[in-house]
């Protein structure tokens, strides 16, 4: 068995309290085999397709960089998160996989390039994200816009659903994607308020919130204007099993709610290798369905819920859902 694979069945054992940073990296005795409802297989020979597609138009996906354990499943059903600004994010969150160094130059070829993959495998529903470029003065947020539009030019009948970092709070940049067009303005929120520091410190809890504030402002201004089109769908995601307690979690479902989020993505953290934080604890799909009904009960519109959900994770049907709820109230007055 590859050290990759080793790495993929153990995780650290669970504690009473949250560590300390002197308990962030624990050592290799503390670790143990994952639950079964997590342990997924791979068949390279049926992403194969997919992978060598990437490669000849030199994209990313995050389902590659980010170790995502769905991307066996969404590989073989054609679909992929493309991941945009390189391989190298300029912060170095404590869950993420993704590479941490100096980015690359910007591809001015990559947006009709992805435009072509997304054709090529047929997609009706597009998901993009992308490493965070806080070299970048606009973080990336023009080359998002590049992307949105060059989808929509060639695959005018598809959805596009985006995934972008925070901008550094930078409301320009963020109106810079708001206004190429996408169908689903989605930013992770990730764990709780309490956690930020830990798990993310690169990123604010409350810059998060104002994100998905503005979105929701805007989406609900289109479509004043423009009653006959759809309104942008407002998502976020976050993973559990950090340490974040049941208290902490329905504060943070009423403050995404607040904020105006229609959809939540809720899956369990998996600590890619020995540099990321240890798992606190498997949660069981017994409680991910009683953390679905919170969230449901909190008001948002759509959940996703159970340990291998991410963000991307059958994205299409979210946004369908939330358009059959919409399109059920009838024309707003």
């Amino acid at each position: 068995m590859s050290k990759d694979n080793i790495q993929n069945n153990i995780q650290s054992e669970s504690q009473k309290d949250r560590p300390g940073e002197d308990k962030i990296f624990p050592t290799k005795a503390t670790f143990k085999r994952k639950p079964a409802w997590l342990r997924v297989n791979l068949n390279p020979e049926k992403t194969r397709d997919v992978v060598e597609l990437m490669d000849r138009l030199n994209l990313h996906t995050v389902c590659r960089e980010a170790r995502c354990p769905n991307m066996g499943e969404c590989y073989e059903r054609h679909t992929a998160t493309f991941m945009i600004l390189g391989a190298h994010c300029t912060r170095n969150c404590r869950f993420c996989d993704v590479s941490h160094g100096k980015p690359e130059a910007v591809d001015e070829k990559e947006p009709q390039h992805l435009a072509e993959a997304a054709k090529a495998l047929g997609l009706w529903h597009v998901v993009v994200t992308s490493v965070d470029r806080d070299d970048l003065p606009d973080g990336g947020a023009a080359q998002f816009a590049r992307v949105i539009r060059a989808l929509h030019s060639t695959l005018p009948e598809a959805s596009v659903e985006v995934l972008i970092p925070d901008f550094r709070g930078s409301e320009e940049a963020l109106m810079t994607v708001l206004e190429a067009g996408p169908q689903v303005l989605n930013h992770n929120v990730e764990t709780v308020k309490e956690l930020y520091s830990r798990v993310q410190p690169s990123a604010n809890y409350e810059v998060t919130l104002q994100l998905l504030r503005r979105a929701r402002d805007y989406a609900e201004a289109q479509k004043a204007a423009h009653p006959e089109t759809e309104r942008m769908v407002i998502k976020t995601g976050m993973m559990l099993g950090l340490g974040e307690t049941d208290e902490e979690i329905k504060v943070l479902f009423q403050d995404l709610v607040a904020a105006g989020t229609d959809v939540l993505t809720l899956g369990q953290y998996l600590r890619p290798s020995e540099e990321q934080l240890p798992v606190e604890r498997y949660v069981s799909p017994e409680d991910f369905a009683r953390y679905r009904e919170m969230a449901l009960e909190a008001g948002f519109a759509y959940v996703a819920a159970s340990p291998l959900v991410r963000s991307s994770y059958h994205a299409e049907e979210a946004l369908e859902a939330v358009r059959a709820r919409e399109g059920k109230k009838g024309p707003e007055a």
